[in-house]
């Protein structure tokens, strides 16, 4: 094997050991967890609450003409954006506290800070945090689920629109047959009026800024939540890791 070259600047201050065991300690896997976590988070608050935004405004205009045909959805969409500012505190500390203990089970793995020993409590205190993350990762799947419903409705008004497009151009078929109810996705109540759109009347909607500008702040919020749920698995397998090799080398008698 070729000797390994030590960096010039700790081969000059010689503390390339010491520069060797702080990069060991860093828990590159939490570290990563950590930024595509705030990341996921950002995209789903920040694309989710304009998104709703924008759910609202395109339904007062188009889909219902009561106020009383949504006000369920006005009051979940309210309540839902306030939800969105406590799941973005909620993250930001959660993340802190994750990336934490990642530095702590590693850095007793590593057996690098020479003194520094893990103990039963940290051990416990770690899989509680395996079980949160596995609690919270199952949560954040079922709204991962949710995130698709409005993508879907809005990929189908898209289509919709485009179907419209080209069978105007013929006269085959009557392109006014072709709709779309929200009330069908549980976005409306039965009662609401019009609540069907058709024809040319869809079409102009979907060439509305609103419209598309609505549906790909949905898509960002989809792929945020996707982005979140790939760093919880990402903190569960760390942590898991990390945890059993504490619990390996405490059975072996060997303090770490």
């Amino acid at each position: 094997m070729f000797p390994v070259k030590q960096p010039w600047l700790c081969k000059a201050l010689g503390c390339y050991d010491c520069c060797i065991r702080c990069l060991g300690a860093v828990p590159y896997a939490s570290l990563l967890a950590t930024l595509l976590c705030y990341i996921g988070v950002a995209l789903f608050c920040g694309g989710g609450h304009e998104a709703l935004s924008g759910t609202r405004t395109l339904v007062e205009i188009h889909f219902a003409r009561e106020l009383q045909d949504y006000t369920v959805l006005a009051d979940f969409i309210k309540y839902f954006q306030y939800v969105i500012y406590g799941l973005a505190s909620f993250f930001f500390l959660y993340g802190l506290l994750l990336l934490a203990e990642g530095f702590y089970t590693t850095s007793a793995v590593k057996q690098t800070f020479g003194e520094f020993r893990s103990t039963r409590f940290g051990r416990c205190l770690s899989l509680t945090f395996i079980i949160l993350t596995c609690v919270l990762a199952v949560i954040w799947l079922v709204v991962f689920g949710f995130t698709a419903i409005p993508v879907f409705f809005f990929f189908n008004t898209a289509s919709s629109c485009h179907k419209i497009n080209i069978l105007a151009e013929t006269t085959v078929f009557q392109h006014g047959r072709v709709c779309m109810d929200p009330r069908m996705y549980g976005f409306l109540p039965l009662s609401a009026s019009p609540g069907t759109v058709c024809g040319t009347t869809l079409a102009n909607i979907c060439k509305t800024q609103e419209f598309y500008m609505t549906y790909d702040l949905y898509i960002v919020a989809f792929v945020g939540a996707g982005i979140t749920l790939l760093a919880l698995f990402l903190y569960v397998v760390a942590t898991t890791y990390n945890y059993a090799v504490l619990r390996f080398l405490g059975r072996k008698g060997i303090r770490c």
